[in-house]
């Protein structure tokens, strides 16, 4: 499914403190609501981060103070939806900021979208990824291996996804992941009982991101992305 002029800029940024992402999520959603007409997914890894979701409660995170910080675990509140969750190194993030026009303005089909689009990126290193009927997310098996929580201000979208790729696991032990008590944790490298690297996943995704979206990736470079970024922010200030 493809449409005709949507371009989605791609980056892959490495490893990004939260707070970083976060604002540049900010400064993308804000241009595309003055004059950025191409949509933009920022893939990534976090160090350790702890994120709760405007549907959350704190009471979901079974540790503190000393046992977060010996552990280097950072903690933030945000606007998605969703309860809690862990980041970490070894998990592919994904923040798509996207216009969703016409028949896309539908908040459950494009978390349903969201899904589709891992769930083929782990066929395609043999791993099944499924649904489960009125929660989000995917599972393999019985265990959860990817997090969705969203937000959506005028049909931009901001946050996304996380994919466990090769995520030390031992950290979800911190939270009751999604809120969900018993839930189990899984991930690609514990599915197939094998390393899998982050930037291998990065390919696949783009292109499955593509398909599922309807968008046609452009591939940049951090350097490039801050360079068109910046020519939209000086246009508009002259507009």
């Amino acid at each position: 499914m493809r449409f005709p002029g949507k371009t989605c800029y791609a980056v892959f940024l490495g490893t990004t403190d939260y707070a970083r992402a976060l604002q540049l999520q900010m400064q993308v959603c804000g241009l595309k609501k003055r004059s950025l007409e191409e949509d933009v997914l920022l893939l990534l890894e976090h160090p350790p981060t702890i994120t709760l979701g405007r549907n959350g409660t704190w009471r979901h995170l079974l540790a503190r103070g000393e046992a977060l910080a010996s552990r280097g675990v950072q903690c933030y509140e945000v606007d998605r939806g969703g309860d809690i969750t862990f980041h970490g190194p070894g998990q592919l993030v994904g923040y798509p900021i996207l216009r969703l026009d016409g028949g896309e303005r539908d908040v459950h089909l494009y978390m349903r979208r969201l899904e589709e689009v891992l769930i083929r990126v782990l066929s395609c290193f043999g791993i099944e990824g499924s649904r489960r009927e009125g929660l989000t997310g995917v599972w393999t098996g019985p265990k959860k291996i990817a997090a969705l929580g969203v937000h959506l201000s005028r049909w931009i979208t901001r946050h996304g996804f996380a994919l466990n790729v090769q995520t030390d696991l031992s950290f979800f032990d911190l939270i009751v992941p999604c809120g969900i008590a018993g839930l189990g944790v899984a991930s690609m490298s514990s599915a197939l009982r094998r390393t899998v690297d982050v930037p291998d996943v990065v390919n696949r995704l783009g292109g499955e991101f593509g398909d599922v979206l309807g968008r046609n990736l452009v591939w940049l470079s951090e350097n490039e992305l801050w360079g068109i970024l910046e020519g939209h922010a000086r246009e508009s200030e002259v507009a």
